[in-house]
């Protein structure tokens, strides 16, 4: 990044998906969570997989892929993937760009709903292919070393394919601080553990207060209210203290929240209500090219 250049954010759409709803929101009581999310006849909630473009200078950063079409059909529908189409392609398409022209997919973590993005739509009979041909692909150690070797609990939220295939690439980075040679010293990056190991949130610099991709510490606007969780999540209270010291952090510098699971709000400023509880406000529901 040089000075004079301009940073612009876009946000991506990608797949779509239902879960459900008690899943989402952990130990909230679902007569709390329905008035945030209304859920259907099988008691799933619309969830966005929503990707951040980072245009800075002549490079084009993406954070994360979303949940992509990777999945056979039967499968498709118990994840609740709602398009046959890989609609991340369709969002790179309408702003003028291909996976092709992607420089780097950074990675919070490889959830399937979070890096499935990076694989071909599945075909009968055909292996699954890695996109974005030149792109360098950004994944802390931690989450890594789990992709590689996850739990029982969480085995069935990886791709088996994707670890192999991002090896064979030759353009991985595994980062172990706190900025990445690939983002440069300007991208900070913070790690949390409450969900999963390693969970990787990229700050990227603004002239309007950082912004933090919250993946899935933060996920949506709910969930900037520090005692709610997710039941996927692995140490519930270790993530609210991990979510509370980020916000706190972000506070007095007008940080904002990008968040890739709410349906409807793509980024929020975190503010402090008068009773002390953190809070989403200046919502962004539109970004396209929004210089930062």
């Amino acid at each position: 990044y040089e000075a004079g250049m301009t940073r612009r954010l876009s946000y991506i759409l990608g797949n779509s998906q239902r879960l459900d709803g008690g899943a989402m929101f952990g130990n909230a009581p679902r007569a709390l969570w329905e008035r945030w999310a209304k859920p259907d006849e099988r008691h799933r909630i619309p969830l966005a997989c929503r990707t951040m473009l980072v245009e800075d200078g002549d490079r084009k950063l993406l954070f994360e892929a979303g949940i992509g079409t990777f999945f056979a059909p039967q499968l498709r529908d118990r994840f609740g993937v709602v398009e046959t189409r890989h609609v991340l392609l369709d969002g790179l398409a309408e702003l003028g760009l291909s996976d092709a022209d992607i420089d780097a997919v950074v990675l919070s973590h490889l959830h399937f709903d979070h890096a499935g993005g990076l694989l071909s739509e599945w075909k009968e009979g055909e292996p699954l292919r890695l996109l974005f041909p030149k792109a360098r692909f950004v994944v802390g150690r931690k989450a890594w070393e789990r992709a590689k070797a996850p739990h029982s609990r969480d085995r069935a939220s990886y791709i088996p394919e994707l670890v192999p295939l991002l090896e064979a690439s030759g353009r991985l980075e595994i980062v172990d601080g706190d900025r990445s040679e690939v983002l440069g010293p300007e991208y900070r990056l913070h790690f949390s553990d409450g969900h999963t190991p390693g969970l990787m949130l990229a700050e990227v610099p603004s002239d309007d207060g950082p912004i933090v991709f919250g993946g899935d510490l933060i996920p949506g606007r709910p969930w900037v209210h520090a005692p709610i969780t997710m039941g996927y999540d692995r140490y519930p209270e270790l993530l609210i203290d991990e979510k509370t010291a980020l916000l706190e952090a972000l506070l007095p510098r007008g940080g904002r929240i990008f968040f890739t699971h709410d349906p409807d709000v793509a980024m929020s400023r975190v503010v402090r209500e008068p009773s002390g509880k953190f809070a989403a406000a200046d919502d962004v529901t539109s970004c396209t090219r929004l210089s930062i």
